[in-house]
């Protein structure tokens, strides 16, 4: 009897979830298919049908994309911001990390608080303020927006890192020093590759949140000079000022392709680093 209900529940449950993979896709198979679409197909009843062959419009759509609104310039800045603070959250938090595990005091136990008490914090109660502060520290550009997302990301990276951390033996930290490493070499030689797998599922994390990030950049970046992939999005417009509804899709498309490949490619190191995590020490 236990069998039956164990494998009943299974099914349930794989249905359910099913259910629930399907809702999450369906809108991209949406922006798929009338990404492939002429712009007289889009917006009418036709919306939710398959291309046809009289509404196929091809690659057209994307090659219109790319030219558009200098595609390939934001693409560059949604690169560039998402490498330099994603780098930096891995070293600055990891090192961080490591000093709160190892260095057990009164003000690591309170530092490590505050980190995780800052992933609690809404948003949109400290975004006006970050606006000015960051147009007063001259932050408001895409070579130095970085600084902000390691404030941000810092709560989440530093509590994996540190849950990691606690199951790395002192030994082996020990046993470096004995042989000449000063701290920073123990750390970058003998405890920064052991963190591969929580390095991996951070990194694929804070860059999905960098990469889709939109109300961050318009709070601090100027619109005029810089916009990153999301926010063009949000401004496109096609070579006359009207907002073309295919060359929109067919850059959604562009934009989302890259991460769930990325995702894809490391969801197994994902679950293995919030698992790692995940100890208790």
């Amino acid at each position: 009897m236990m069998k039956k209900k164990t494998r009943l529940s299974d099914h349930i449950w794989v249905i359910l979830l099913s259910i629930l993979a399907v809702a999450y896709l369906y809108p991209i198979f949406m922006i798929l298919i009338n990404s492939l679409k002429e712009e007289r197909a889009i917006g009418t009843s036709d919306i939710f049908n398959l291309p046809t062959s009289e509404t196929f419009a091809g690659f057209t759509n994307y090659i219109n994309a790319l030219g558009a609104q200098g595609f390939a310039r934001s693409l560059g800045y949604s690169v560039l911001i998402t490498l330099t603070s994603v780098a930096a959250i891995l070293v600055c938090c990891s090192m961080c990390a490591w000093y709160i595990t190892r260095v057990k005091n009164k003000f690591t136990s309170a530092l490590y608080y505050l980190f995780v008490f800052s992933m609690v914090v809404p948003f949109q109660m400290v975004m006006f303020t970050l606006s000015q502060t960051a147009d007063s520290l001259d932050l408001n550009k895409p070579w130095n927006i970085w600084i902000i997302y390691l404030g941000f990301g810092a709560g989440l990276a530093v509590f994996m890192f540190a849950g990691f951390m606690k199951s790395i033996p002192l030994e082996i930290e020990e046993a470096s020093m004995i042989d000449g490493c000063n701290p920073i070499q123990t750390f970058f030689l003998v405890v920064f590759p052991i963190l591969k797998p929580t390095l991996v599922s951070v990194g694929i994390l804070e860059a999905m949140w960098v990469w889709n990030d939109y109300l961050l950049p318009v709070l601090v970046l100027d619109i005029k000079k810089y916009k990153t992939i999301p926010m063009l999005i949000q401004y496109f417009r096609g070579s006359y000022g009207k907002v073309e509804m295919g060359p929109m899709m067919a850059s959604i498309m562009m934009t989302i392709i890259p991460i769930i490949i990325v995702y894809l490619l490391g969801q197994k190191q994902i679950i293995k680093g919030v698992a790692a995590g995940a100890v208790k020490g």
